[in-house]
């Protein structure tokens, strides 16, 4: 099927000419639109203490899954008054993760991890590190794929839920224009249910980021068309590519 409409569940780039998607855009005559389909909302302090059994400062090591997941740990600290010893270990599970902790603390790689794209990878730097006490800063719609590993080798943490993901409404959106919709996570896929219970993939072309999104698209009932990342697409934009260039040899 020739894709010509594309709806991306991210916000639109800053900068969308010099985008990698700008590129495709220009090569392959797309129409796209973003649109985020969910919002990140952080728990206040209260309502923290209610859901969670923990003190930040009873742990050796936190697990950050997520730019969202340093933000949350770190503004929570600051509204419980917390101060976080200079003695604690971060393990990030991605490199992008691990240096966007310079906003909030001076990055020193003895006390910095990070790992592959892989969770096994985040779990195998840690198994290095087994007597670290570790803290695991989520959402409250976590996926369990992180925790059964830690479970499985027997690493010691514990779960700490500090935001929520909601859906956006995006009533608004004539799904029936798009050739190809595009998500980036399960609370994607969520939301895409969500707002139009009745959707039928039909003839779409599904696009994904990510193991979790994947399954969670399948889990759906949803067909993958386009996934990412692989070791000739690491990006979305890439594999989006590469799929349009066989679209096109195809169609000739």
């Amino acid at each position: 099927m020739k894709i010509k409409n594309v709806l991306i569940s991210q916000p639109k780039p800053a900068d969308l000419e010099k985008s990698p998607y700008g590129d495709i855009i220009r090569k392959y005559q797309l129409n796209v639109d973003f649109y985020k389909f969910f919002k990140i909302e952080g728990l206040s302090s209260i309502d923290f203490r209610k859901e969670n059994k923990v003190r930040l400062t009873d742990f050796s090591a936190v697990i950050f899954t997520s730019k969202h997941s340093a933000d949350h740990f770190f503004r929570l600290a600051s509204e419980l008054r917390t101060e976080i010893p200079e003695t604690m270990k971060y393990f990030c599970s991605s490199e992008a993760t691990a240096y966007y902790l310079q906003k909030y603390i001076q990055y020193r790689k003895r006390k910095i991890f990070f790992s592959g794209q892989e969770l096994h990878d985040l779990v195998d730097v840690m198994r290095k590190h087994k007597t670290e006490k570790y803290l695991l800063p989520c959402s409250a719609e976590a996926n369990n794929e992180l925790s059964d590993l830690l479970d499985q080798h027997k690493i010691t943490y514990s779960k700490a839920t500090m935001y929520r993901t909601v859906s956006e409404d995006m009533s608004f959106l004539d799904l029936s224009k798009y050739d190809l919709l595009v998500f980036f996570s399960p609370s994607g896929i969520k939301s895409l249910f969500r707002n139009f219970p009745d959707f039928v993939q039909g003839e779409k072309a599904i696009g994904v980021f990510g193991p979790t999104t994947a399954t969670a698209a399948r889990e759906a009932g949803l067909t993958i068309t386009i996934e990412a990342p692989s070791a000739n697409a690491p990006s979305m934009a890439k594999a989006i590519e590469q799929h349009l260039a066989i679209c096109n040899k195809n169609s000739k």
